[in-house]
């Protein structure tokens, strides 16, 4: 999608009249912090604004958001949300673990919703979910916890499934659990997993070189860093003749071979209701955070074309998604 179309997108989700318009006193500005781009979040993004219209509102009535796209690059993280901090928005709205941990390190005081974080107490954003304290709520995406279902789904596929390579970003603080579940259901189906991280963009073709011969799939965590290279990531894998398994949808679409995980724009919708909460006045402190309910299996047929692969019809059955 270009640009342009991302953006006359937003300015007719937010011109739209309201389907349930509660109106409310003073404008109020928010600071929406994302890991990836303005480009690769937009379903999210959308689902988000959509949500908020029909519970009253809309920008350029009584709501103003302030995006920061830190566009995959974790580094950018600290600064964009003193950004947002500096401009006394309102609430800060985050898309992953690394942009709600800048946002919470930011500030004690302006309120913090996170869309989706990947383990929000075994990374610190929350002490506790009943309760959070503090100034942060949002919705927990449980990637640690269903990383043990991707790879037994990925061995349904190859049942020759010997050796794994898992593609990581070392500068997140979720990846260390979910690399752990992964080495644990990979145990169990006695497959060996070799472990790859990267810093930075240029690390992930360097990766390729070092195991694209020594492996029969790939594994990759739902990190900004990969989120925002899955189109050459994909692609590389293609090369190499990997099948890959992702968290996230929109890895699959983008030529993944499948991806299994919660359904990120439901995530959105439902924290554009803990931000309708808070806005009008609950603290994040009593709005426990949330879990997925919807999780989706996704299956890309064309993808398993180029590699050669037939799915086996029972896993086709229960896919939530078949992209032909």
């Amino acid at each position: 999608m270009r640009r342009r179309e991302f953006i006359a997108g937003i300015a007719a989700i937010a011109g739209a009249s309201p389907l349930a318009a509660q109106q409310v006193g003073k404008p109020v500005t928010i600071g929406l912090l994302g890991s990836g781009s303005a480009l690769s979040q937009f379903q999210m993004t959308e689902a988000f604004i959509r949500r908020l219209r029909e519970l009253g509102w809309v920008e350029g009535r009584n709501l103003t958001i302030e995006y920061r796209w830190a566009e995959g690059h974790t580094e950018r993280l600290a600064a964009l949300a003193g950004e947002l901090v500096r401009l006394d928005v309102d609430l800060i709205i985050t898309h992953n673990t690394p942009p709600t941990l800048a946002a919470k390190r930011a500030t004690s005081v302006i309120p913090v919703v996170f869309a989706t974080a990947g383990d929000a107490v075994g990374s610190g954003i929350v002490t506790n979910l009943a309760r959070p304290e503090g100034n942060v709520t949002g919705l927990s995406s449980l990637q640690p916890e269903t990383a043990g279902k991707r790879v037994e789904l990925l061995h349904e596929v190859l049942l020759d499934l010997r050796r794994l390579a898992v593609l990581t970003d070392v500068g997140n603080p979720f990846a260390i659990r979910d690399v752990g579940e992964v080495k644990k259901a990979a145990q169990r189906l006695n497959i060996e997993v070799l472990v790859f991280e990267v810093r930075q963009d240029a690390d992930i073709g360097r990766a390729f070189g070092m195991f694209r011969d020594q492996v029969q799939a790939l594994y990759v965590l739902s990190v900004p860093l990969l989120f925002a290279n899955s189109e050459s990531i994909n692609n590389l894998a293609l090369v190499a003749h990997l099948p890959t398994m992702h968290g996230v949808r929109e890895l699959a679409v983008d030529g993944g071979l499948m991806s299994y995980g919660p359904n990120w724009p439901d995530m959105w919708r439902r924290a554009a209701e803990l931000v309708d909460k808070v806005l009008r006045g609950t603290k994040p402190r009593d709005i426990p955070v949330e879990q997925p309910t919807k999780f989706d299996l996704v299956i890309n047929l064309g993808t398993a074309k180029k590699l050669g692969l037939t799915i086996p019809p029972t896993l086709l059955a229960r896919a939530d998604e078949v992209i032909e």
